[in-house]
């Protein structure tokens, strides 16, 4: 059995019991970022071998973890924070184990666009996800005009070193519109800021950014 299993996006009380129970159960957990989850790991007592695999191995790391799930061995996918495959490794994998007629399932769990669309305040009922937008500005902006005119709430993931930027190119390409910044989400220094693009825009002015980031933007009307 193949498990994509959920874990904290910051505090660690945040995972289930069942996601426990598959951690301690299964024969390999594998992590996108080994050194976070073997804090998680070591926080609950759990003991079990982990492997590498992130974005930038998966060519290489599926088709060894499709051979020890055809061997009969279980496997739990992790990424470093949230619901593996939103944004992190675990969709090629589920890919290649449905070809190979391996069972695969699903343990539920945290995910920061869940949570922050949530707290935004902004409609919830029905959303876009688009995950991280490109680096360049040019790219960056074509990619947010193709949702110009949709009326979901748009949401975004994005790093500190591109917020501001981001934030600017929205902007620009859809106008003031409503919008929430989350950060820290359920850690000590947890943020949500609502207000128009250019009011989050002009934040930064008085703090740096810091951490990754989910943006929201409210949709055209």
């Amino acid at each position: 059995m193949l498990y994509l299993v959920a874990t904290p996006i910051g505090n660690l009380g945040d995972i289930t019991l069942r996601a426990l129970d598959v951690l301690r159960c299964v024969d390999l957990i594998a992590s996108e970022d080994t050194r976070k989850t073997s804090i998680l790991l070591g926080h609950y007592n759990i003991h079990k071998p982990q492997k590498s695999y992130h974005a930038f191995n998966e060519e290489k790391v599926v088709p060894k973890l499709v051979d020890l799930l055809l061997e009969g061995q279980s496997i739990a996918v992790v990424s470093s924070a949230g619901t593996p495959g939103i944004s992190d490794p675990g969709y090629s994998l589920v890919q290649a184990a449905i070809a190979h007629g391996i069972p695969v399932t699903a343990i539920p769990g945290p995910s920061a666009l869940v949570l922050a669309l949530t707290l935004s305040g902004l409609p919830g009922h029905s959303f876009t996800y688009k995950g991280f937008p490109p680096r360049k500005s040019a790219a960056r902006r074509r990619f947010i005009s193709v949702d110009a005119e949709s009326p979901h709430t748009l949401i975004f993931y994005e790093s500190p070193h591109r917020v501001r930027a981001f934030l600017a190119d929205a902007l620009a390409v859809l106008g003031d519109r409503q919008a929430a910044l989350a950060n820290d989400l359920t850690k000590k220094f947890e943020s949500l800021q609502r207000g128009r693009l250019s009011e989050l825009l002009e934040t930064f002015n008085q703090e740096a950014p810091r951490g990754e980031y989910t943006v929201l933007i409210e949709g055209a009307r």
